[in-house]
């Protein structure tokens, strides 16, 4: 079987160490805090901690996705060796990633004797990295690249994303909440509840009041949609934006309510792109169950 190289976007919200030791590589993602522009190269360049407390004292952020050039690059480091890629992208319901990353595709098949399979993952954050760490899996099961490729298209809307925010200043700052709904939403304690649907967006659910509350909404759904329910035993993981407290509850609450985990639930930070929107205060739990729908 000819070889191959599982790659994805900074976006995963893992860890470099994680990825490396999946043997997955990963294309940045770019972000500007005030005046500056990084890479997001997962808290290596400048550390998430630092990135939100900046964020706190008032610095401006912006986000800029991977471009054809960038994926062009990326891509020709394998194509040179002789080895086909299985890239899968941030959703295209939030990013046009995926968009460049086909531009990329073609120009490499065009050039070079090798197959780039890209994938949209339309998924997010560490949801978006679940998903990579079952295709790792499935990579060292020896499954080819088309084999994986097509399994990740046909499974991608089993990889539940349901979010909340506990900190509403970002959304009314990004323009997705308005100064009025934000200010009666703080008063009251409101935690809006999100998930992803069968399109990769991000859609509000439920307005939930106090952080108790909606940490056990947030499981209940994972109970209903979670494949076999309370018997589920796959993976899940949770990620969350500056708020490791909130984030371990959650862990608490889920292994206690889904003891037949595979593994125990696996916590990460949001990094600096999906963190930019959401601003700290958001914790979001993914796991494997039904078909998303709108």
């Amino acid at each position: 079987m000819k070889e191959f190289i599982l790659s994805c976007c900074s976006t995963v919200d893992l860890t470099d160490e994680y990825l490396a030791n999946r043997g997955i590589v990963y294309v940045s993602f770019h972000y500007s805090l005030g005046d500056r522009t990084y890479l997001d190269d997962m808290g290596k360049t400048m550390p998430l901690s630092h990135f939100y407390k900046e964020m706190v004292n008032g610095k401006m952020t912006k986000t800029a996705q991977v471009n054809a050039d960038e994926y062009y690059a990326h891509f020709e480091k394998f194509a040179k060796e002789g080895k086909d890629v299985v890239h899968v992208t941030l959703s295209s319901g939030i990013s046009g990633s995926y968009n460049s990353a086909l531009i990329a595709k073609r120009q490499i098949e065009e050039k070079y004797p090798v197959k780039i399979y890209v994938v949209d993952s339309l998924g997010a954050s560490s949801g978006y990295g679940l998903l990579m760490e079952y295709l790792a899996d499935l990579k060292d099961e020896g499954k080819s690249a088309e084999e994986i490729a097509l399994w990740a298209e046909k499974n991608r809307l089993r990889f539940h994303h349901w979010f909340f925010s506990t900190d509403l200043t970002f959304y009314v700052r990004g323009g997705r909440v308005s100064k009025a709904s934000g200010w009666f939403g703080t008063l009251l304690k409101i935690c809006p509840l999100l998930n992803m649907n069968d399109e990769g967006k991000l859609i509000p659910r439920h307005k939930i009041r106090g952080k108790k509350r909606v940490s056990e909404v947030i499981v209940e759904k994972m109970l209903e949609h979670a494949e076999n329910g309370a018997d589920y035993d796959g993976k899940c993981f949770i990620s969350h934006s500056a708020c490791e407290s909130d984030a371990m509850l959650v862990k608490k609450l889920v292994e206690e309510k889904v003891p037949a985990l595979k593994d125990k639930v696996r916590v990460f930070d949001i990094g600096t792109t999906i963190g930019s929107h959401t601003g700290p205060g958001t914790v979001a739990l993914f796991f494997v169950g039904d078909q998303r729908t709108r």
